[in-house]
């Protein structure tokens, strides 16, 4: 936080004080005299007297301390007058960071170093360490056909942090699950907004700016999802996208049924590729 004085302004709560002023101002006033003086008499002293060594005299003697003194005296006659004004505090905004991680079945490619996910994890872990966390606060929603909320609004690091070393390998939605295998970027997009609605109504009105962060792989792109998104941004709440994945793409995993067989459904494609279209449409709308 950054104070900007404005000294035009400056006003004093007991101006009946300020009249004692007139002491130290005369005797400034003597100081500067016998100063004057002084120099007179160290030129006189110089011009008449005749000694075998040079002679050397002190600029001042004892006056810096009466000028202390004086200088003292004035400043305390000023602080007992209680001098105020408007003093301008410039602050450094805060952000509230509603993160929706894309949990589903594609995040499991294996096109970048781990996967798809465990990359996502580790961008979120870094920007996890370069929030400032005074009064940046961060949620982590997860979503695939469903949204589990995982982390509400919260200031404290180790509430975040505690998750990522839990979820850091695989997201909570089981492989063998039907509904991992859809990405419902909407139900993510509501369900923040529920939180934030929920968050003012028990702590009042954040002063921070608010945002969505998208980490998916694509595929998000839909009228429901269209429809979300322009609520957020009738709200003034932005939403940023990171991609994850590459353009070559890898195999997708294998679902497999309740015997442990393989499935093969012609509906599911066998290999997943970054969306980028989807992620660039959706990071237009959202902002």
């Amino acid at each position: 936080m950054l104070p900007d004085f404005d000294f035009s302004r400056i006003g004093f709560g007991e101006p009946g004080y300020l009249w004692l002023l007139a002491v130290p101002v005369l005797l400034l006033l003597l100081w500067v005299w016998r100063f004057v003086e002084r120099q007179a008499d160290k030129r006189r002293l110089t011009a008449h007297r005749t000694l075998p060594a040079r002679e050397s005299f002190s600029v001042a003697g004892d006056l810096p301390f009466w000028l202390c003194l004086v200088l003292a005296s004035a400043c305390l006659i000023i602080a007992l007058a209680r001098p105020q004004g408007p003093l301008t505090t410039v602050r450094q905004g805060g952000i509230d960071l509603m993160i929706l991680q894309d949990g589903s079945a594609s995040m499991r490619v294996e096109d970048v170093p781990g996967n798809r996910y465990q990359r996502s994890m580790k961008f979120l872990r870094l920007l996890g360490d370069a929030l400032s966390w005074k009064t940046d606060r961060v949620s982590l929603t997860l979503f695939a056909h469903v949204a589990a909320p995982q982390v509400r609004l919260t200031k404290d690091p180790n509430t975040l942090f505690f998750f990522f070393d839990h979820l850091d390998k695989e997201p909570p939605f089981r492989i063998d699950d039907q509904t991992t295998w859809d990405t419902n970027l909407e139900l993510g997009i509501r369900w923040g907004m529920q939180m934030m609605a929920r968050d003012e109504a028990l702590h009042g009105k954040s002063a921070n700016a608010k945002m969505f962060l998208i980490l998916s792989d694509g595929e998000l792109w839909s009228g429901k999802v269209q429809k979300a998104i322009a609520q957020s941004v009738a709200r003034n709440i932005p939403i940023f996208v990171v991609g994850v994945g590459t353009l070559g793409g890898g195999k997708m995993p294998t679902y497999h049924d309740e015997n442990g067989k393989p499935v093969h459904d012609p509906a599911v494609p066998s290999y997943s590729r970054l969306d980028r279209s989807s992620l660039q449409a959706v990071a237009r709308a959202g902002l």
